[in-house]
């Protein structure tokens, strides 16, 4: 399958103007959901949609589906689904998720100028509030497409300022009516940026991804006693601050051995840390740290969970400070589909290119389709493994090289 480098470049850097942000180290870019960059980089993609005689159609919370059915393919067949987000993190990068929507698109484009004939549907997708930036903390839009969340519930999230996804959506025009079903789909595919140094490491072009990680997300609480920096003996204190660093240090050893000794996949990160009163002169009385926990296999995030927690209750008693352990997120791992890996690994031979099977350190809407029907997810190498910032870089023919497998492993899925 061939694809037009140039015209998927001018794609993401277009898109890259929406929300673009000063940077000296690179190019970034704001795309919060509900704001102008949002409405400006969706009417982009619909229009680009249209001009290659997709059909588009939005639903109740803003996910939008572009979709090919050429005289070949049965209308009524289950389509083939591919895509990413076109949101961001504040002062992201442009590839995280663009990359994902255009290369898509490209692949589509690709398919037609082939004159390949699809016997089923091939439908582009947008998902709404991938980075979960400001409304329902991250995939909302799967969520709602796999029935994990509902319509209402979604539309009824509220923003920092209390605006809820239903108006942010209708502000821009973007309310549409319906659900868009990912469980209709014969498969899934979503091509990523790495946001990593694997392939890079190994100069392999592509990544085919095996699992996506869990994650789960907890909150860990320190209640000592806030008193007199100056006036309270050492041998007196509760500090809490004391306490809680102890335990982020345990947590990290948690994370370090069971990442030994496995396939170095888990991580364990305290990300987020509240401390009051939070003053210089004062011993601080409490404190919450926000506690991260990721692995390919369940059983080894059970178990540093359960490390972490018996480590924070031993640490309360040795210091007289009062503890909790509370788990706020939870989302299992998510095995991508043999099907579509072998999709991925046929793509990569008729293009000539080498693949590299990894799994997926961080979530994407992959994770959440996977639930529901076959998923498969490639990555393009990350320059330094650098994302979520202006540095975040992709080069050009990565991005048309991963999209070629992409366009391969659509002709092959959408053919059966």
């Amino acid at each position: 399958m061939d694809v037009s480098q140039q015209r998927l470049r001018t794609d993401i850097e277009t898109n890259a103007t929406f929300g673009s942000t000063e940077s000296e180290t690179g190019h970034g870019r704001t795309v919060l959901v509900g704001t102008e960059a949002n409405r400006a980089a969706r009417d982009r993609f619909v229009d680009r949609s249209k001009e290659a005689d997709l059909s588009v159609e939005v639903d109740a919370v803003g996910n939008i589906a572009a979709t090919w059915t050429p005289p070949s393919a049965d209308p009524d067949a289950a389509p083939v689904a591919v895509g990413s987000h076109l949101d961001s993190v504040p002062e992201g990068g442009i590839f995280d998720g663009p990359l994902g929507v255009y290369g898509a698109l490209e692949a589509v484009r690709g398919l037609q100028e082939e004159g390949v004939e699809p016997a089923r549907p091939i439908t582009v997708v947008c998902f709404t509030e991938e980075e979960g930036t400001c409304f329902g903390g991250g995939m909302l839009g799967s969520a709602v497409a796999t029935g994990q969340r509902g319509v209402d519930d979604a539309l009824a999230l509220t923003d920092g300022e209390g605006t809820t996804l239903e108006d942010a959506l209708t502000g821009i025009g973007y309310r549409g009516e319906g659900r868009l079903d990912a469980s209709a789909w014969d498969a899934f595919l979503e091509l990523h940026v790495e946001q990593d140094t694997r392939l890079e490491r190994a100069d392999v072009p592509v990544g085919i991804v095996t699992t996506i990680t869990g994650i789960s997300q907890s909150t860990a609480r320190v209640v000592g006693e806030a008193n007199h920096a100056g006036a309270t003996p050492m041998d007196e204190r509760r500090d809490a601050l004391a306490a809680a660093s102890e335990f982020v240090l345990e947590l990290e050893r948690a994370g370090r051995d069971h990442a030994l000794a496995g396939e170095n996949t888990a991580v364990a990160t305290v990300g987020g840390c509240d401390v009051r009163p939070n003053a210089t002169n004062v011993v601080p009385g409490e404190v919450e740290l926000g506690v991260d926990v990721r692995d390919v296999d369940y059983e080894t995030m059970t178990a540093i969970l359960e490390r972490a927690e018996q480590s924070l209750g031993r640490i309360g008693d040795e210091r007289s400070v009062e503890t909790s352990f509370a788990l706020e997120l939870e989302l299992e791992p998510a095995p991508m589909s043999d099907r579509c890996q072998r999709a991925f690994e046929a793509g990569a031979s008729e293009a000539d290119v080498e693949a590299l099977s990894m799994h997926s350190g961080a979530a994407h809407d992959a994770m959440r389709v996977a639930r529901v029907t076959d998923a498969g997810m490639i990555f393009a190498p990350s320059r330094d493994g650098i994302s979520h910032n202006p540095r975040e870089w992709t080069d050009w023919e990565d991005c048309a090289t991963a999209t070629r497998v992409l366009a391969g492993a659509l002709a092959e899925l959408s053919s059966e």
